[in-house]
């Protein structure tokens, strides 16, 4: 990075005056290989790229046997339209990774996702599963009074009855974690959102979270346990 993937998505950027967030998977050396995900500017320009953080290892995401943690840091990325963050899949489970985004300026979150059931466990679980999914990031778009917009693969991966059923029903919720606008779980679509940015304003001013956070008392946060 930059690179042949780069060069086409910022063709394509520039070509239709938009902000495109890629995902990517990052050779960075021989044997060294990240989960990223690239910002492009309207104009084409790359703004920089964040590295999946957080990695996980769970049945059929086998995500530590390829990826290195990131290390460039939770970061905002000033685009022609607004201030953006991103931060990828696993990542959104975690409000500390959101928190930080927010700080470093980011008044809209995006978490490009591929998160599905396993088609045995759908029946028992996937309701429960699928609400923890969104719940969890309308709450960083209330905690931190940013827009969030979780774009989700859908369809089959793997064999019939086995494999993976991505969930899909990518969404984009305001500060105030109403969703604006959300998508099926059967096929691709786009979603086309208005966003406000006034709200961002709005919501801290009346939800101060920010300004009343106890900065001085939150040390044990750095520690793996408190025990």
């Amino acid at each position: 990075i930059p690179g042949p993937s780069t060069a086409a998505l910022a063709k394509a950027a520039k070509q239709h005056g938009i902000v495109i967030v890629g995902s990517l998977f990052e050779r960075r050396a021989p044997g060294l290989y990240h989960n990223t995900a690239v910002v492009l500017d309207a104009d084409g320009e790359l703004l920089g790229m964040y590295r999946k953080m957080h990695i996980p290892d769970d049945p059929l995401f086998y995500e530590k046997f390829y990826f290195t943690p990131g290390d460039l840091g939770f970061k905002a990325f000033q685009t022609k339209f607004a201030k953006i963050g991103v931060l990828i899949c696993w990542d959104q489970w975690y409000p500390e990774g959101a928190r930080l985004t927010a700080l470093a300026g980011a008044q809209i979150l995006f978490y490009p996702t591929a998160i599905g059931w396993h088609p045995a466990e759908k029946a028992e679980y996937g309701v429960a599963q699928h609400n923890s999914w969104e719940t969890i990031q309308r709450s960083h778009a209330i905690a931190n009074g940013v827009f969030v917009a979780a774009p989700n693969r859908c369809g089959h991966e793997g064999e019939s009855g086995d494999g993976i059923e991505f969930w899909g029903q990518s969404f984009v919720s305001d500060p105030a974690g109403r969703i604006l606008a959300k998508a099926g779980s059967d096929a691709g679509e786009i979603l086309v959102v208005d966003c406000d940015l006034t709200l961002v304003d709005v919501q801290r001013t009346h939800w101060p979270f920010l300004r009343d956070r106890r900065i001085d008392a939150y040390g044990g946060i750095t520690s793996r346990y408190l025990d």
